[in-house]
Protein backbone atom coordinates (compact mmCIF):
# COMPACT_ATOMS: atom_id res chain seq x y z
CA UNK A 1 0.00 0.00 0.00
CA UNK A 2 1.36 3.67 -1.23
CA UNK A 3 1.34 5.63 1.81
CA UNK A 4 0.46 9.09 1.09
CA UNK A 5 3.39 11.54 1.25
CA UNK A 6 1.22 14.44 3.80
CA UNK A 7 0.84 11.16 6.05
CA UNK A 8 5.05 10.39 5.98
CA UNK A 9 5.90 13.37 8.66
CA UNK A 10 3.29 12.49 10.56
CA UNK A 11 4.54 8.37 10.67
CA UNK A 12 8.18 9.28 11.40
CA UNK A 13 7.19 11.78 14.19
CA UNK A 14 5.27 8.77 15.56
CA UNK A 15 7.81 6.22 15.10
CA UNK A 16 10.58 8.69 16.44
CA UNK A 17 8.43 9.00 19.56
CA UNK A 18 7.80 5.54 20.14
CA UNK A 19 11.62 4.97 20.07
CA UNK A 20 12.68 7.95 22.73
CA UNK A 21 9.48 6.35 24.76
CA UNK A 22 11.42 2.92 25.36
CA UNK A 23 14.62 4.97 25.82
CA UNK A 24 12.97 7.17 28.09
CA UNK A 25 11.10 4.30 30.14
CA UNK A 26 14.54 2.55 30.44
CA UNK A 27 16.61 6.09 31.76
CA UNK A 28 13.58 6.92 33.94
CA UNK A 29 15.12 7.52 37.59
CA UNK A 30 14.19 6.02 40.62
CA UNK A 31 13.29 8.16 43.27
CA UNK A 32 12.45 8.04 47.38
CA UNK A 33 13.63 4.55 48.24
CA UNK A 34 12.18 2.83 45.31
CA UNK A 35 14.08 1.21 42.42
CA UNK A 36 12.93 -0.46 39.54
CA UNK A 37 13.04 -4.06 39.27
CA UNK A 38 14.04 -4.95 35.59
CA UNK A 39 13.72 -8.59 34.45
CA UNK A 40 17.02 -10.12 32.34
CA UNK A 41 15.10 -10.49 29.29
CA UNK A 42 13.78 -6.71 29.67
CA UNK A 43 14.53 -4.35 26.78
CA UNK A 44 16.15 -2.29 29.48
CA UNK A 45 18.67 -5.00 30.32
CA UNK A 46 21.84 -5.30 28.30
CA UNK A 47 21.45 -9.07 29.63
CA UNK A 48 18.70 -10.12 27.25
CA UNK A 49 19.92 -12.62 24.47
CA UNK A 50 21.80 -11.26 22.05
CA UNK A 51 19.66 -13.43 19.41
CA UNK A 52 16.03 -14.45 19.67
CA UNK A 53 15.65 -18.40 21.34
CA UNK A 54 12.77 -20.29 21.05
CA UNK A 55 10.42 -20.54 23.61
CA UNK A 56 11.59 -24.30 24.50
CA UNK A 57 15.01 -23.37 24.35
CA UNK A 58 14.40 -20.20 26.91
CA UNK A 59 12.36 -22.45 29.30
CA UNK A 60 15.59 -24.90 29.07
CA UNK A 61 18.13 -22.74 30.21
CA UNK A 62 15.93 -21.37 33.03
CA UNK A 63 15.59 -24.92 34.02
CA UNK A 64 19.60 -25.63 34.10
CA UNK A 65 20.29 -22.34 36.33
CA UNK A 66 17.75 -23.40 38.35
CA UNK A 67 19.27 -26.82 39.01
CA UNK A 68 22.34 -25.09 39.98
CA UNK A 69 20.48 -22.65 42.11
CA UNK A 70 19.27 -25.44 44.03
CA UNK A 71 22.65 -27.63 44.83
CA UNK A 72 23.62 -24.29 45.76
CA UNK A 73 20.87 -23.50 48.17
CA UNK A 74 20.89 -27.60 49.52
CA UNK A 75 24.67 -26.50 50.08
CA UNK A 76 23.58 -23.36 52.29
CA UNK A 77 21.44 -25.31 54.91
CA UNK A 78 23.80 -28.10 54.96
CA UNK A 79 26.99 -26.65 57.28
CA UNK A 80 27.27 -24.01 59.66
CA UNK A 81 26.44 -20.42 58.30
CA UNK A 82 29.41 -18.21 57.22
CA UNK A 83 28.67 -16.02 54.34
CA UNK A 84 31.16 -16.09 51.30
CA UNK A 85 30.93 -12.75 49.12
CA UNK A 86 30.05 -13.72 45.46
CA UNK A 87 29.14 -16.89 47.00
CA UNK A 88 26.44 -17.35 44.13
CA UNK A 89 28.07 -16.09 41.51
CA UNK A 90 27.62 -19.16 39.34
CA UNK A 91 23.97 -18.52 39.57
CA UNK A 92 23.97 -15.32 39.40
CA UNK A 93 26.23 -15.08 36.48
CA UNK A 94 22.68 -14.27 34.72
CA UNK A 95 20.40 -13.00 37.24
CA UNK A 96 16.85 -12.99 36.82
CA UNK A 97 15.74 -9.76 38.42
CA UNK A 98 17.85 -6.23 38.55
CA UNK A 99 18.13 -3.44 39.74
CA UNK A 100 20.66 0.16 39.17
CA UNK A 101 23.08 1.04 42.16
CA UNK A 102 25.39 3.94 42.09
CA UNK A 103 28.85 3.16 43.62
CA UNK A 104 31.56 6.00 44.31
CA UNK A 105 32.12 9.73 44.62
CA UNK A 106 31.26 11.01 41.89
CA UNK A 107 28.39 8.05 41.34
CA UNK A 108 29.08 5.00 38.96
CA UNK A 109 25.89 3.29 38.03
CA UNK A 110 25.94 -0.78 37.75
CA UNK A 111 23.62 -3.24 37.24
CA UNK A 112 22.83 -5.45 40.45
CA UNK A 113 21.55 -8.50 40.59
CA UNK A 114 18.87 -9.19 43.53
CA UNK A 115 19.12 -12.27 45.68
CA UNK A 116 17.16 -12.74 49.20
CA UNK A 117 19.42 -15.82 49.50
CA UNK A 118 22.69 -14.16 49.83
CA UNK A 119 24.35 -11.06 52.21
CA UNK A 120 27.14 -9.28 51.35
CA UNK A 121 27.35 -7.00 47.73
CA UNK A 122 30.10 -7.92 45.31
CA UNK A 123 30.94 -6.04 42.16
CA UNK A 124 33.56 -6.81 39.60
CA UNK A 125 35.96 -3.85 39.77
CA UNK A 126 38.66 -3.01 37.00
CA UNK A 127 41.51 -4.90 36.23
CA UNK A 128 39.72 -7.79 37.24
CA UNK A 129 41.16 -11.08 35.55
CA UNK A 130 38.83 -13.36 34.17
CA UNK A 131 35.52 -10.93 34.55
CA UNK A 132 33.01 -10.43 31.48
CA UNK A 133 31.51 -7.07 32.43
CA UNK A 134 31.62 -4.52 30.29
CA UNK A 135 31.34 -2.02 32.86
CA UNK A 136 33.72 -2.81 36.10
CA UNK A 137 33.46 -0.42 38.71
CA UNK A 138 37.17 2.10 38.69
CA UNK A 139 37.99 2.58 42.00
CA UNK A 140 40.05 4.69 40.92
CA UNK A 141 37.32 7.14 40.44
CA UNK A 142 35.95 7.51 43.57
CA UNK A 143 37.05 9.81 45.90
CA UNK A 144 35.31 8.10 48.65
CA UNK A 145 36.70 4.51 47.97
CA UNK A 146 38.60 2.58 50.86
CA UNK A 147 40.24 -0.30 51.51
CA UNK A 148 38.99 -2.64 54.90
CA UNK A 149 41.56 -2.86 57.14
CA UNK A 150 42.97 -6.40 58.38
CA UNK A 151 41.65 -6.89 62.06
CA UNK A 152 38.78 -5.26 61.38
CA UNK A 153 34.84 -6.68 61.84
CA UNK A 154 34.28 -6.47 58.66
CA UNK A 155 37.36 -8.95 57.75
CA UNK A 156 36.31 -11.45 60.17
CA UNK A 157 32.89 -11.81 58.12
CA UNK A 158 34.33 -12.79 54.91
CA UNK A 159 35.40 -16.39 54.72
CA UNK A 160 39.20 -17.43 54.33
CA UNK A 161 40.34 -13.69 55.08
CA UNK A 162 43.84 -12.88 54.17
CA UNK A 163 46.21 -9.81 54.47
CA UNK A 164 48.67 -8.25 51.80
CA UNK A 165 49.97 -5.53 53.62
CA UNK A 166 47.14 -3.86 55.50
CA UNK A 167 43.82 -4.78 53.33
CA UNK A 168 41.79 -7.40 53.86
CA UNK A 169 41.34 -9.93 51.05
CA UNK A 170 40.46 -13.07 50.48
CA UNK A 171 39.75 -16.08 47.86
CA UNK A 172 36.21 -18.64 47.49
CA UNK A 173 36.07 -21.63 45.77
CA UNK A 174 32.68 -22.50 44.42
CA UNK A 175 32.21 -25.48 42.50
CA UNK A 176 34.43 -25.18 39.49
CA UNK A 177 34.48 -21.64 39.83
CA UNK A 178 37.04 -19.52 42.29
CA UNK A 179 37.19 -15.53 43.03
CA UNK A 180 39.86 -13.61 43.98
CA UNK A 181 38.50 -9.95 45.95
CA UNK A 182 39.39 -7.05 48.29
CA UNK A 183 37.43 -6.46 50.77
CA UNK A 184 36.08 -2.67 50.54
CA UNK A 185 34.12 0.37 51.43
CA UNK A 186 32.44 3.35 49.30
CA UNK A 187 29.07 4.76 48.88
CA UNK A 188 26.58 3.49 47.94
CA UNK A 189 23.59 5.01 46.39
CA UNK A 190 20.09 3.19 45.92
CA UNK A 191 17.24 5.33 44.49
CA UNK A 192 17.85 8.73 46.12
CA UNK A 193 19.83 7.49 49.33
CA UNK A 194 23.33 7.89 49.65
CA UNK A 195 24.87 4.46 52.14
CA UNK A 196 28.40 5.88 53.22
CA UNK A 197 31.02 3.42 54.11
CA UNK A 198 28.90 0.43 52.61
CA UNK A 199 31.12 -2.83 52.73
CA UNK A 200 31.29 -5.37 49.62
CA UNK A 201 33.62 -7.54 47.54
CA UNK A 202 35.95 -5.74 44.92
CA UNK A 203 36.53 -8.84 42.71
CA UNK A 204 39.89 -9.09 41.00
CA UNK A 205 40.04 -12.57 39.85
CA UNK A 206 37.96 -15.38 38.62
CA UNK A 207 38.37 -18.67 36.87
CA UNK A 208 36.26 -21.03 35.86
CA UNK A 209 32.98 -21.48 33.71
CA UNK A 210 30.97 -18.84 36.12
CA UNK A 211 32.20 -15.68 35.82
CA UNK A 212 29.46 -12.98 36.53
CA UNK A 213 28.74 -9.96 34.17
CA UNK A 214 27.37 -7.86 36.83
CA UNK A 215 27.43 -7.20 40.76
CA UNK A 216 24.95 -8.71 43.62
CA UNK A 217 23.02 -7.05 46.30
CA UNK A 218 22.88 -8.86 48.88
CA UNK A 219 18.93 -9.28 50.95
CA UNK A 220 19.35 -11.79 53.04
CA UNK A 221 19.65 -11.27 56.66
CA UNK A 222 23.62 -11.71 57.42
CA UNK A 223 25.59 -9.11 59.85
CA UNK A 224 26.91 -7.73 55.88
CA UNK A 225 23.60 -7.48 53.86
CA UNK A 226 22.02 -4.68 53.12
CA UNK A 227 19.53 -4.86 55.81
CA UNK A 228 22.28 -5.19 58.13
CA UNK A 229 24.08 -2.31 56.77
CA UNK A 230 21.11 -0.16 56.65
CA UNK A 231 19.55 -1.06 59.81
CA UNK A 232 19.10 2.95 60.59
CA UNK A 233 18.12 3.99 57.13
CA UNK A 234 15.86 1.13 56.08
CA UNK A 235 14.70 -0.53 59.14
CA UNK A 236 15.98 -3.76 58.48
CA UNK A 237 12.27 -4.18 55.65
CA UNK A 238 11.87 -4.36 52.33
CA UNK A 239 9.45 -5.00 49.48
CA UNK A 240 9.78 -6.39 45.59
CA UNK A 241 6.90 -6.05 43.23
CA UNK A 242 8.24 -8.70 40.48
CA UNK A 243 7.24 -8.58 37.09
CA UNK A 244 6.43 -10.89 34.50
CA UNK A 245 8.79 -11.93 31.50
CA UNK A 246 6.03 -11.82 29.54
CA UNK A 247 5.39 -8.51 29.70
CA UNK A 248 6.59 -6.19 27.24
CA UNK A 249 7.30 -3.53 30.40
CA UNK A 250 9.09 -5.57 32.37
CA UNK A 251 9.59 -3.30 35.10
CA UNK A 252 8.68 -3.94 38.75
CA UNK A 253 9.85 -2.30 41.93
CA UNK A 254 12.06 -2.29 44.96
CA UNK A 255 11.04 -0.38 47.88
CA UNK A 256 13.26 -0.07 50.77
CA UNK A 257 12.25 0.61 54.39
CA UNK A 258 9.03 0.66 55.93
CA UNK A 259 7.28 3.91 54.51
CA UNK A 260 4.44 3.65 51.97
CA UNK A 261 4.75 -0.30 52.19
CA UNK A 262 1.13 -1.88 52.20
CA UNK A 263 -0.97 -2.07 54.88
CA UNK A 264 -3.41 -4.24 53.55
CA UNK A 265 -1.70 -7.88 53.70
CA UNK A 266 -1.57 -10.97 55.31
CA UNK A 267 1.37 -12.10 56.82
CA UNK A 268 3.46 -16.29 58.25
CA UNK A 269 6.04 -15.46 60.62
CA UNK A 270 9.45 -16.14 59.32
CA UNK A 271 11.76 -18.66 60.83
CA UNK A 272 15.52 -18.45 61.51
CA UNK A 273 18.04 -21.29 60.94
CA UNK A 274 20.60 -20.80 63.01
CA UNK A 275 23.13 -22.60 60.35
CA UNK A 276 21.75 -20.59 57.83
CA UNK A 277 20.54 -17.26 59.46
CA UNK A 278 19.95 -14.99 56.41
CA UNK A 279 17.90 -17.51 54.34
CA UNK A 280 13.86 -16.23 54.56
CA UNK A 281 11.76 -19.66 55.89
CA UNK A 282 8.38 -19.93 56.27
CA UNK A 283 5.91 -22.70 57.49
CA UNK A 284 3.86 -24.02 54.44
CA UNK A 285 1.38 -25.98 56.32
CA UNK A 286 -0.17 -27.74 53.45
CA UNK A 287 -1.35 -27.49 49.54
CA UNK A 288 -4.48 -27.11 47.94
CA UNK A 289 -5.35 -27.94 43.99
CA UNK A 290 -8.61 -27.10 43.41
CA UNK A 291 -10.53 -27.46 46.22
CA UNK A 292 -8.54 -30.50 47.62
CA UNK A 293 -6.45 -30.22 50.27
CA UNK A 294 -3.75 -33.06 48.76
CA UNK A 295 -2.24 -35.73 51.33
CA UNK A 296 1.31 -35.17 52.07
CA UNK A 297 3.16 -36.37 54.54
CA UNK A 298 4.06 -33.86 57.59
CA UNK A 299 7.38 -34.28 57.70
CA UNK A 300 8.00 -33.42 53.66
CA UNK A 301 7.02 -29.74 54.54
CA UNK A 302 8.45 -29.80 58.06
CA UNK A 303 11.19 -27.19 59.22
CA UNK A 304 13.98 -29.01 61.07
CA UNK A 305 16.87 -26.48 61.52
CA UNK A 306 19.20 -29.27 61.95
CA UNK A 307 19.20 -30.41 59.03
CA UNK A 308 17.77 -27.32 56.69
CA UNK A 309 14.59 -28.90 55.82
CA UNK A 310 11.84 -26.62 55.80
CA UNK A 311 10.20 -23.94 52.88
CA UNK A 312 12.24 -20.90 51.63
CA UNK A 313 10.92 -17.77 49.66
CA UNK A 314 13.45 -17.04 47.02
CA UNK A 315 14.05 -13.85 44.14
CA UNK A 316 17.00 -16.16 42.44
CA UNK A 317 15.21 -19.43 41.60
CA UNK A 318 12.23 -19.06 38.52
CA UNK A 319 10.54 -22.50 39.10
CA UNK A 320 8.95 -23.52 42.38
CA UNK A 321 10.77 -26.84 43.56
CA UNK A 322 9.17 -29.23 45.89
CA UNK A 323 10.69 -32.15 47.65
CA UNK A 324 9.47 -35.48 45.64
CA UNK A 325 6.46 -36.62 47.89
CA UNK A 326 5.48 -33.00 47.72
CA UNK A 327 5.41 -32.48 43.83
CA UNK A 328 4.09 -36.26 43.22
CA UNK A 329 0.87 -35.04 45.68
CA UNK A 330 0.68 -32.00 43.90
CA UNK A 331 0.94 -33.30 40.17
CA UNK A 332 -0.94 -36.09 40.62
CA UNK A 333 -4.03 -33.80 42.13
CA UNK A 334 -3.29 -31.60 38.95
CA UNK A 335 -3.50 -33.98 36.37
CA UNK A 336 -6.49 -35.54 38.04
CA UNK A 337 -8.24 -32.21 38.16
CA UNK A 338 -7.53 -31.40 34.53
CA UNK A 339 -8.17 -34.79 32.85
CA UNK A 340 -6.92 -38.15 33.42
CA UNK A 341 -7.92 -39.32 29.84
CA UNK A 342 -5.51 -36.26 28.53
CA UNK A 343 -2.16 -37.16 27.10
CA UNK A 344 0.30 -36.10 29.65
CA UNK A 345 4.19 -34.76 27.50
CA UNK A 346 7.21 -33.61 29.04
CA UNK A 347 9.69 -30.56 28.41
CA UNK A 348 13.17 -31.14 29.91
CA UNK A 349 12.61 -31.05 33.80
CA UNK A 350 9.15 -30.50 33.25
CA UNK A 351 7.18 -33.53 33.65
CA UNK A 352 2.73 -32.64 33.31
CA UNK A 353 2.54 -30.70 29.81
CA UNK A 354 0.11 -30.66 27.29
CA UNK A 355 -0.54 -29.67 23.93
CA UNK A 356 -4.24 -29.28 24.16
CA UNK A 357 -6.21 -26.41 26.10
CA UNK A 358 -6.67 -27.12 29.29
CA UNK A 359 -8.60 -26.13 32.36
CA UNK A 360 -6.30 -25.39 34.78
CA UNK A 361 -7.51 -25.87 38.84
CA UNK A 362 -6.35 -23.02 41.48
CA UNK A 363 -3.41 -23.79 43.27
CA UNK A 364 -3.34 -22.73 47.07
CA UNK A 365 0.06 -22.69 49.15
CA UNK A 366 -1.35 -22.77 52.75
CA UNK A 367 1.21 -20.88 55.26
CA UNK A 368 0.78 -20.75 58.93
CA UNK A 369 -1.33 -17.20 59.19
CA UNK A 370 -1.80 -16.88 55.35
CA UNK A 371 -3.09 -18.50 52.31
CA UNK A 372 -1.91 -17.89 48.70
CA UNK A 373 -3.74 -18.38 45.75
CA UNK A 374 -2.25 -18.84 42.49
CA UNK A 375 -3.52 -16.75 39.48
CA UNK A 376 -3.24 -19.43 35.85
CA UNK A 377 -0.16 -17.15 35.45
CA UNK A 378 1.92 -18.19 38.13
CA UNK A 379 1.13 -21.48 37.63
CA UNK A 380 1.74 -22.26 34.11
CA UNK A 381 4.03 -21.91 30.93
CA UNK A 382 2.88 -21.45 27.83
CA UNK A 383 4.76 -21.95 24.48
CA UNK A 384 4.64 -18.87 22.14
CA UNK A 385 2.05 -20.26 19.80
CA UNK A 386 0.05 -21.80 23.05
CA UNK A 387 0.74 -25.20 21.80
CA UNK A 388 1.86 -26.51 24.58
CA UNK A 389 1.26 -25.48 28.25
CA UNK A 390 3.14 -26.87 31.17
CA UNK A 391 3.00 -26.93 34.96
CA UNK A 392 5.67 -24.41 36.22
CA UNK A 393 6.88 -26.65 39.15
CA UNK A 394 9.02 -29.42 39.59
CA UNK A 395 10.69 -31.74 41.92
CA UNK A 396 13.33 -30.82 43.62
CA UNK A 397 16.76 -32.16 41.50
CA UNK A 398 17.59 -36.18 42.20
CA UNK A 399 21.39 -35.29 42.09
CA UNK A 400 21.38 -33.22 45.28
CA UNK A 401 20.29 -34.45 49.06
CA UNK A 402 17.39 -31.46 49.02
CA UNK A 403 15.37 -31.00 51.81
CA UNK A 404 14.44 -26.99 50.83
CA UNK A 405 10.63 -26.44 48.97
CA UNK A 406 11.27 -23.41 47.49
CA UNK A 407 9.12 -20.89 46.64
CA UNK A 408 10.37 -19.29 43.33
CA UNK A 409 10.12 -15.98 41.52
CA UNK A 410 7.72 -17.43 39.06
CA UNK A 411 5.22 -17.58 41.85
CA UNK A 412 5.93 -14.76 43.04
CA UNK A 413 5.35 -12.44 39.86
CA UNK A 414 2.92 -9.70 39.99
CA UNK A 415 2.86 -9.71 43.66
CA UNK A 416 3.98 -7.55 46.66
CA UNK A 417 6.31 -9.64 49.22
CA UNK A 418 6.78 -7.65 51.95
CA UNK A 419 9.74 -8.69 54.21
CA UNK A 420 9.67 -7.41 57.50
CA UNK A 421 12.45 -8.59 59.52
CA UNK A 422 12.30 -6.56 63.08
CA UNK A 423 8.42 -7.92 63.24
CA UNK A 424 10.01 -11.53 62.08
CA UNK A 425 7.36 -11.85 59.67
CA UNK A 426 6.60 -12.54 55.28
CA UNK A 427 3.43 -10.61 53.60
CA UNK A 428 2.02 -11.30 50.27
CA UNK A 429 -0.87 -9.30 48.33
CA UNK A 430 -1.86 -9.67 45.02
CA UNK A 431 -0.44 -6.36 42.79
CA UNK A 432 -0.33 -6.18 39.05
CA UNK A 433 3.46 -4.45 38.80
CA UNK A 434 4.42 -5.22 35.22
Amino acid sequence: MKIPIFLTPLLLCLFISLVQGQTSKCDIQDHGSTLKVFHIFSQCSPFKPSKPMSWEESVLQLQAKDQARMQYLTSLVARKSVVPIASARQIIQSPTYIVKGKIGTPPQTLLLALDTSNDVAWIPCTGCVGCSTSKPFAPIKSTSFKNVRCGSSQCKQVPNPSCGGSACAFNFTYGSSSVAASVVQDTLTLATDPIPSYTFGCVQKQTGPSAPQQGLLGLGRGPLSLLSQTQNLYKSTFSYCLPSFKSSNFSGSLRLGPVAQPKRIKYTPLLRNPRRSSLYYVNLVAIKVGRKIVDIPPAALAFNPTTGAGTIFDSGTVFTRLVEPVYTAVRNEFRRRVGPKLVVTTLGGFDTCYNVPIVVPNITFMFSGMNVTLPQDNILIHSTAGSTTCLAMAAAPDNVNSVLNVIANLQQQNHRVLFDVPNSRLGVAREICT
